[in-house]
């Protein structure tokens, strides 16, 4: 039934706008109506009860899903967005970086982003032992019995990222079959879409929940006081040629970052077991080597750059990238693939429960819980994201746990790799 709902949706539904200025115009309308209604005495109100970046989220996912604009992850203007955006905006926000405060926040999140990890490995297995006997309720024939290969490539994802996804499909005991891969894309698009759709809820009420689990929020605090500190010595008018400068450092090195890998300038590195897969090469490399242009550049009188609204440019930048990846979460996929789905959420709710309990039991607060899950479940594309959500200043904290979950992603699914085959007693 699931199946037959989907296929009819698929071949009746046409996209309304397919011109990649178009779709850019409606993001942006959806933005500035979400962003001036959060500042408008009224509706600012309502905007407490659903935050506005969960609707600059939210609404685009709508849309894609009604067919007003494309939902597939391959369409120019978000890949543009996502390669040259994404970088531009990790720049801007850590020009004004103050690593030695990002320091003090402690081993809290780097403690949660490991426990992230732990619930997807051991959520792996335990979500297949559970869907398997109650999958024929939601498609005819239920799972293949070869389904653990596909779960084992999404545990890659879901640790890291893209990369790790194809090291472990094609690692020597898995071998994904690539007609698998699909329903797994849409578990790991769908379900991590809802997912970050969540998280966002919770950087709404993290005040109430620190409060409630008596976490220590102190440093977190200092971080964004020391911050707001900086911008009010530095802030003022800003000027046509800072602005300038400021688009031309966010473009420039976004671009430099993109060109080295693709031109192989920096080399592959970290082979995975003879597979032909590295952990830093292409889209790695690029979040590598811009945050890295970053540090270096906070070093520089260019700080200073923060006083014309560097930060601010960036978080611009950023609400687009959130609004592109909104878009790619086409809702009527849950349809194609049920049983899958189901999967996914029960993994996911295992991930979040592990995470929920370590950070109650270390009174972490609520913000390493958001940005040590996203940095595992969605990557350096989105990790950041979520970290700006609870203040611009903290966005490099979400690039950093994301580039520690490249690098353990591999690893780390391999053992879920063997786990899952265990469950489904495969030889």
């Amino acid at each position: 039934m699931f199946e037959t709902l989907a296929q009819a949706d698929a071949a009746t539904r046409e996209i309304l706008v397919e011109d990649p200025v178009g779709v850019l115009v409606i993001l942006l309308v959806v933005l500035a109506v979400v962003l001036s209604a959060e500042a408008h005495p009224y509706w600012g109100r309502v905007l407490r009860i659903v935050p506005a970046l969960a609707l600059c989220y939210i609404i685009p996912s709508i849309l894609s899903s009604t067919g007003v604009i494309p939902s597939s992850g391959g369409f120019p203007l978000y890949v543009w967005i996502k390669n040259y955006v994404l970088p531009a905006s990790l720049l801007l926000l850590t020009l004004s970086l103050d690593l030695p405060a990002i320091a003090r926040l402690g081993p809290k999140a780097v403690i949660m982003m490991l426990v992230g990890t732990a619930g997807v490995v051991v959520g792996g297995p335990i979500a297949l032992a559970v869907t398997d006997p109650i999958a024929s309720l939601f498609t005819e024939n239920g799972l293949p019995d070869d389904a653990w290969r596909g779960m084992a490539a999404l545990s890659g994802s879901w640790i890291g990222g893209g990369a790790n996804m194809t090291a472990i499909q094609h690692a020597g005991f898995v071998q994904t079959p690539d007609s698998m891969m699909g329903p797994i894309i849409v578990v790991d698009t769908v379900v991590a879409a809802v997912w970050m759709a969540c998280l966002f809820f919770l950087a709404g009420r993290r005040e109430a929940i620190d409060r409630w689990t008596g976490a220590d929020v102190r440093a977190i605090d200092a971080l964004q006081q020391k911050m707001s500190d900086y911008q009010a010595s530095v802030m003022h008018a800003p000027r046509t040629w800072e602005l300038m400068v400021l688009v031309a450092l966010g473009f420039g090195f976004s671009w430099l970052a993109t060109l080295l890998p693709a031109r192989g300038i920096v080399p592959k590195l970290f082979e995975i077991r003879g597979s032909g897969e590295y952990i830093l090469e292409g889209f790695t490399w690029t979040v590598v080597l811009i945050t890295s242009f970053g540090v270096l550049l906070s070093m520089t009188p260019l700080r200073k750059l923060e006083g014309a609204g560097a930060s601010r440019l960036g978080s611009v930048f950023l609400y687009v990238l959130v609004a592109s990846i909104g878009a790619k979460a086409d809702l009527h996929e849950i349809l194609k693939t049920p049983a899958y789905v189901v999967m996914g959420f029960i993994w996911l709710s295992i991930h979040a429960a592990a995470m929920l309990i370590a950070g109650y039991l270390i009174k972490a607060p609520v913000f390493f819980l958001a940005v040590g899950s996203q940095a595992n479940i969605g990557g350096a594309a989105s990790a950041p994201v979520v970290a700006s959500a609870f203040h611009s200043s903290l966005a490099p904290v979400g690039v950093l746990l994301a580039i520690l979950g490249y690098v353990l992603g591999t690893y780390a699914a391999l053992v879920c790799a063997y786990l899952l085959k265990a469950v489904a007693g495969a030889s």
